[in-house]
């Protein structure tokens, strides 16, 4: 597989990364397979995260033979010091490595503080100085300190949400990243699970060659699919840009991406999913959607406290309480027109 330069941070990935968030809900035994498996198939970008649970655990038992061979970016979503350094030491513990090729803030809503001694970008510093950590970077869902990022130039490369559903400024971000030599790391390729054509995303991401683009995989078909579309190249052709000129009609606007900083909820509602259940239902096999426990589920919405804590922590702003009795009222409908 054919390597690009990420950025200035001057690392040369595969042109698809592999998003290792997906194989913490699959067996350790799976996981080293996939993990493997990607490794031979020429991946050798992989994105994890201390918050993770086991996901850096499998990828140091799967991956620690080949580490000279490899990248690894993880992350810290901690805001001081003494818990960055913690959740570093961690990682490399997990990893089963010396050093951390990317290091990344996860996530944060407002910029880590360079100039703090006990901050969060204190203890990055003071790891890469050490060796432990090689490269600094920031994950970001929130636009506004996205572009304060890239105009800080604390940091070498951003992970943001970028797929063919991008808005107007999210496609200029990327363009800045690329002005500034910053190193773009595409998360949400799929848009939550919203977008389903492979060749369609694949093709789109190949239009921006800057763009490392990192697939959450949980299953080996999965995998296949992702290197199988690296290796036909595709370029995207007229079928394929009516496909994305179709999905863009369809899902471009306020929708809710399944990141799932929402959750919990305080009444068990499913949040990530109940909110874009729309999509869902006509986007994917219906049936499972339909069965007694997804019924159940769904109508926890009736139960909600409208305490407001899921839409102070959705990072696209969204007014996540309407937006669940709208889907709770489409779901009802959609469910007394197809239930057996």
């Amino acid at each position: 597989m054919e390597k690009m330069r990420l950025g200035r941070s001057g690392l040369m990935a595969s042109q698809i990364g592999f998003g290792a968030l997906p194989i913490q809900r699959i067996s350790k035994e799976e996981a080293v397979r996939i993990l493997r498996r990607a490794y031979e198939g020429g991946i050798n970008f992989f994105d994890t995260a201390n918050m993770y649970t086991n996901s850096e655990e499998k990828i140091g038992a799967a991956l620690s033979p080949v580490r000279k061979d490899i990248i690894i970016a993880t992350k810290s979503g901690g805001s001081d010091k003494k818990t960055v350094r913690a959740h570093m030491e961690n990682s490399l513990r997990l990893l089963k490595t010396d050093y951390i090729d990317l290091f990344q803030f996860h996530n944060p809503s407002v910029l880590p503080d360079p100039e703090d001694p006990d901050g969060a970008f204190a203890a990055a510093l003071e790891a890469k100085k050490e060796g432990y950590i090689l490269h600094i970077g920031i994950t970001n869902h929130l636009l506004p300190v996205a572009q304060q990022a890239v105009e800080s130039g604390l940091f070498e490369t951003l992970q943001f949400p970028f797929s063919y559903l991008a808005s107007e400024q999210e496609m200029k971000l990327a363009q800045e990243c690329r002005k500034a030599d910053m190193g773009f790391i595409a998360m949400k390729g799929l848009a939550g699970g919203l977008l389903t054509n492979v060749r369609a995303c694949h093709g789109f991401m190949r239009q921006h060659p800057w763009v490392l683009p990192i697939w959450g995989i949980q299953t080996m078909q999965q995998l296949d699919q992702w290197l199988q579309a690296q290796k036909e190249d595709l370029p995207v052709d007229g079928e394929t840009q009516k496909a994305i000129l179709k999905d863009r009609a369809e899902l471009t606007g306020a929708f809710c991406r399944g990141c799932g900083y929402c959750m919990p909820c305080p009444v068990g509602i499913d949040i990530k999913n109940a909110a874009r259940m729309n999509m869902l239902l006509r986007r994917a096999p219906y049936q499972p959607f339909l069965e007694a426990q997804e019924y159940e589920k769904m109508h926890r919405i009736e139960n909600c406290l409208d305490c407001g804590s899921c839409k102070a922590k959705c990072p696209y702003q969204l007014d996540t309480p309407r937006l669940l009795k709208e889907m709770l009222k489409d779901y009802d409908a959609f469910y007394e027109a197809h239930k057996k």
